[in-house]
């Protein structure tokens, strides 16, 4: 049994990988606010906001295996709408926070014999996308940050790797799927004619998790029906 803590538990793709990594593993799952059904889990659920909580307050298993860091932020503005607090709660959300929590667990995770920890980036952090000036600047900084700590971390074998999703159905967009016309249309943007599932993403934060991505590390996985690598 694997101890893996989950921020960012209380919905969405946080929710899925609780949701998918509760059986046969004991999570630790920390968020601001959750759903209802994180309460049927079987998982350590603490609420907390990571920026502002005191994460000393949480008795952490002596060996952390695994490491998710899945709160983010949807921010989409025209540039000159953007005001230089939207960049900074962008970036304390997506990177900050993830810095914070990973300082804490690292003497935890270096007692582990295979520790990996899975990051979120976006699709936008690769595309140039309008509207997306905050997110992408924010998630292109959680991409240096994923293969910086890739290099500075194998020494103790901890593996370091990003998911960058393209948009996914979850409570974080649901403006933009809130109508049968806009969810179309959203799925039209991608070469798969669709938008992503929470679910999809938690297995490949599972398989990140597990021994067979034992030789992965460093990497950005897009999941994105295709957007950022595929023209149609």
């Amino acid at each position: 049994m694997k101890n893996i803590v989950i921020i960012g538990c209380g919905q969405g793709i946080g929710f899925a990988a609780a949701k998918l990594l509760s059986g046969g593993n004991h999570v630790i799952g920390i968020s601001r606010s959750h759903n209802s059904e994180v309460e049927t889990l079987n998982i350590e659920f603490h609420e907390l906001d990571i920026l502002n909580g005191n994460l000393d307050e949480i008795t952490f298993p002596e060996i952390v295996d695994g490491l998710v860091y899945a709160p983010g932020s949807i921010n989409l503005k025209p540039f000159n709408r953007l005001s230089v607090d939207d960049f900074k709660n962008d970036f304390e959300i997506n990177v900050l926070g993830a810095v914070k929590t990973i300082q804490k667990l690292l003497p935890n995770l270096k007692k582990s014999e295979s520790a990996s920890i899975v990051l979120f980036s976006s699709v936008a952090a690769k595309l140039g996308m309008p509207f997306h000036a905050s997110i992408s600047a924010s998630k292109s900084a959680v991409e240096g940050l994923t293969k910086s700590l890739a290099a500075e971390l194998s020494a103790q074998k901890i593996r370091v790797n990003a998911i960058a999703p393209s948009l996914t159905d979850t409570n974080l967009a649901s403006q933009l799927l809130s109508t049968p016309e806009k969810r179309e249309a959203s799925g039209k943007r991608h070469p798969l004619q669709r938008v992503g599932n929470p679910e999809e993403i938690a297995k490949m934060t599972e398989f990140l998790l597990s021994p067979n991505s034992s030789w992965i590390t460093g990497q950005i996985i897009g999941i994105d029906g295709g957007m950022g690598s595929v023209k149609l």
